[in-house]
């Protein structure tokens, strides 16, 4: 993989490495990177998805690999860390307050237990950034609520700028910025890279070389950040902020616009909207030319800088309200086969308060990575699962390297496992059981096979459920039928739990998504992975469903393409929590018979490790047996498969 990088990085083709768990990708990636960047190519970027693999490259790899190449390399290699500017601490905005009133909900300034918890969270900020050297938010033990963080805190569009802030050459991001100006490489997230592919403003430091690590989460991620929002919470801040900085008539105009848009929102229908109404449509164009028409009237050059603080903030709030409201209103005008954004009706449930929110998301991000991102840099993609169906089209297609209008170089490679798949690993498939209901809830044959599982592993089973109603029912299922502990995300933090399942062999775990992807447990804890249907996206989500006929329309498969692709990388993801690492053995057990029955079922299968595979459940609860009782002894695991 090492070699694959490094003439990737040479010749400007891009690749596609699909790399199993404990091959050691970090290592065969950042060794390049460095060795390009001493030659004068760099800085090379690489971005994640998650905090705990920016950590692991910041903390441990990149620190190692510099003291391992001491003495190889020209000069000594520099790397570093670039979150959002919303992630560090706001100097201005801690000393300087706000002209306008806290960024609360409205209902939660009259509640004295809830005003009085964000005050002293205010308070500990307050401790806390005198202390501090990095601002980073992320640093701050134990943590603290958004809504307590956005009172330190400004966006990158409510900055404002080093040439005015009083505090700039102290600015926490501004400091990270320039250490991130220096360094060989730069480490930083999914998010910023997108907002950096974006927008026109550059927030990374200009650079030729990437690598996406957890690659398989970039379309979605691009896709988060690329969506806009409407609620009445949101609506309720950006009033807040605008404050008194314009006359009365704009003011009570913007509030009458919010008002109407909050109030024809919470009768509207859940679901994705396919045609606009005449109600929502006057209201939203009522938005927009009430939110433009406040911009424009705001002085945004007070040379006060506590005033200019407060001017920025309303300004970025108005620019959000009328440039969402825009786009909503133009993503209609395009019949439904060439729309480019997708808008639906949500309603969220936030502290207990559910919410009507307003989404727009583009159907497709992959013109936008193809014209920004690949043209623009030499770019290495990786994760441990990345081949659906057993080939790399299906990524390939959602990032832009397949299906646009001009061909992109790039080439696919799967360097395999350290893992001897057939050997290490069952792949159980519970024909014999009903299918699963529409509702997602499970049958007395499901809980059935699940007991029978758990008891022949003695615990040490890993449950991931297509939703936390499916996980909770078979929870309580589980906690009459048997003897040993069983957690259910959402009773505790989840590392808490985590923590709690990896250090007793016979308690077992049920949860969703985030367990599906998030979970690392090696060694004798973890003997059963059980996936209780496969993962299809609900049949409502509004933005894959458009998505899937968009594709139709186009004469392609929708299903597969979409609602088939995204259940396998979720295979894919879940089956990857059971072997961690070399001495790992155990059953990943699916309890839907469609993985079996189904003509797509050859297609999922094919985007699993290959595990040995049976559908014999007396089979595999005697596999689970023996482990158990090797680890019981102490002594080292066989293989999990039968022999012959």
């Amino acid at each position: 993989m090492a070699q694959a990088v490094d003439k990737a990085f040479d010749t400007g083709e891009h690749l596609a490495v699909q790399a199993g768990t404990g091959t050691g990708k970090s290592l065969a990636y950042l060794v390049p990177a460095i060795k390009h960047a001493a030659d004068g190519n760099g800085p090379v970027v690489v971005s994640t998805a998650t905090i705990a693999l920016q950590r692991q490259l910041v903390d441990r790899d990149l620190p190692r690999l510099t003291q391992a190449l001491d003495g190889v390399l020209p000069r000594t290699p520099t790397f570093a860390l670039l979150k959002g500017r919303g992630n560090y601490l706001c100097l201005n905005k801690l000393h300087s307050g706000s002209d306008a009133e806290p960024d609360v909900p409205q209902e939660e300034l009259f509640n004295p237990v809830a005003a009085s918890s964000l005050g002293r969270e205010v308070v500990r900020l307050n401790e806390w950034a005198s202390d501090t050297e990095t601002g980073d938010r992320d640093e701050l033990r134990p943590g603290v609520t958004d809504r307590a963080w956005t009172q330190v805190s400004v966006s990158a569009r409510e900055c404002l700028g080093p040439s005015r802030c009083p505090y700039a050459t102290e600015c926490h991001s501004e400091k990270a910025r320039a250490e991130a100006g220096r360094a060989d490489v730069v480490v930083t997230n999914h998010a910023l890279l997108a907002i950096d592919a974006i927008n026109d403003a550059a927030v990374l430091p200009e650079h030729g070389l990437l690598v996406v690590d957890e690659a398989h989460d970039l379309v979605d991620r691009v896709t988060g950040v690329a969506t806009g929002e409407l609620s009445a919470t949101g609506m309720g801040v950006a009033l807040r902020r605008v404050g008194r900085l314009v006359d009365a008539e704009l003011s009570q105009r913007l509030e009458a616009a919010t008002a109407n848009v909050a109030a024809v929102l919470h009768d509207h229908e859940t679901g994705r909207i396919d045609f606009l109404d005449e109600e929502l449509g006057r209201v939203l164009t009522l938005l927009r030319d009430a939110a433009r028409a406040a911009r424009g009237a705001i002085d945004a050059s007070p040379t006060d800088p506590k005033a200019a603080a407060a001017r920025n903030e309303a300004i970025a709030a108005l620019e959000d309200l009328g440039d969402t409201a825009a786009r909503v209103l133009d993503s209609f005008a395009p019949a439904i086969p060439d729309r480019l954004d997708v808008v639906w009706l949500d309603r969220d449930e936030v502290r207990g308060q559910v919410r009507a929110v307003l989404r727009v998301a583009p159907l497709q991000v992959a013109g936008l990575l193809r014209g920004r991102l690949f043209a623009e840099t030499t770019t290495v993609l990786t994760s441990a699962t990345l081949t659906l169906g057993g080939s790399f089209d299906a990524m390939a297609r959602g990032w832009g390297l397949e299906g646009g209008p001009t061909p992109v170089r790039w080439r696919g490679l799967d360097v395999g496992s350290p893992f001897t798949h057939a050997r290490s690993g069952i792949l159980y498939v519970a024909k014999h059981l009903p299918p699963p209901g529409r509702d997602g809830s499970g049958s007395d044959a499901q809980y059935t096979e699940i007991a029978e599982l758990i008891a022949a592993a003695d615990g040490r089973t890993l449950g991931l459920f297509s939703s936390m109603r499916a996980a909770r029912a078979a929870a309580e299922a589980m906690r009459e039928r048997l003897d040993t502990p069983v957690l259910c995300q959402g009773e505790d933090a989840t590392a808490a739990l985590v923590e709690r399942f990896a250090g007793d062999p016979q308690t077992s775990l049920f949860g969703t998504l985030s367990l599906w992807q998030g979970v690392d447990v090696p060694g004798p804890s973890l003997s059963l992975v059980l996936i209780d249907r496969i993962p299809f996206p609900r049949p409502d989500d509004p933005l894959l469903t458009a998505r899937q006929r968009a594709v139709a329309a186009r004469g392609g498969n929708g299903f597969m393409a979409v609602a088939a692709s995204h259940a396998a990388l979720l295979l894919a993801q879940g089956a990857g929590r059971l072997l961690r690492r070399a001495d790992d053995r155990g059953v990943v057990a699916i309890l839907d018979s469609r993985m079996a029955t189904a003509r797509y079922g050859g297609f999922l299968r094919a985007s699993l490790p290959p595990f040995w595979a049976t559908t014999d459940g007396e089979q595999v609860r005697k596999s689970l047996r023996r482990l158990r009782s090797e680890h019981a002894d102490g002594d080292e695991p066989g293989d999990a498969a039968p022999k012959g």
